[in-house]
């Protein structure tokens, strides 16, 4: 299951499980959902209209770019010996992650970047093989960096917002 699902980071995690051959569940908002499934998503949760965690759907893995989700509902729905993944962990939860992980089956993970060269090697071979790609919503020249920003932040792009050095206008 991955959650923010739409976003730069969740659209690489819905390709990247896709291509290790997982059943993906995407949640994200209503305006995703067909781009989150034309990249691999089996399933998808509108998480403005349902909550995942209410659904009586368990998972083996959870990758959640999303910081406010619910740490010990994510718990709740994942499965014995699961995994929960976190890319945008706030510091109570990365406290938390430790003793889950030392006293219950499941195992809660969270890592900053710092990509090995086995791991960056393995991703040029997925992209190169045509089984994940960026998905990009849209490109910004430096000068429009603060228009950029505001458009992340209201969590409607699909995919990456890409600031170029060499692009004169918004495509």
């Amino acid at each position: 299951m991955v959650n923010g699902a739409g976003g730069s980071i969740g659209t690489f995690g819905v390709q990247i499980a896709k291509a290790m051959g997982a059943e993906v569940t995407a949640v994200d908002s209503t305006n995703k959902e067909k781009m989150l499934r034309l990249i691999g998503a089996d399933y998808f949760f509108d998480y403005t209209k349902e909550d995942f965690t209410k659904s009586g759907q368990t998972y083996d893995v959870i990758f959640s770019m999303v910081a406010k989700s619910s740490y010990s509902e994510c718990m709740k729905v994942l499965k014995p010996q699961g995994r929960y993944l976190l890319a945008n962990p706030r510091m109570s939860d990365m406290l938390r992650s430790v003793m889950t992980s030392k006293f219950t089956d499941k195992e809660v993970i969270f890592v900053f970047a710092g990509e090995t060269e086995e791991e960056l090697l393995t991703l040029k071979e997925m992209i190169e093989a045509g089984k994940i790609k960026s998905i990009v919503d849209t490109i910004y020249s430096f000068e429009q960096a603060a228009e950029a920003h505001r458009r992340v932040e209201t969590e409607q792009r699909s995919g990456a917002v890409v600031i170029s050095a060499g692009h004169n206008s918004k495509t």
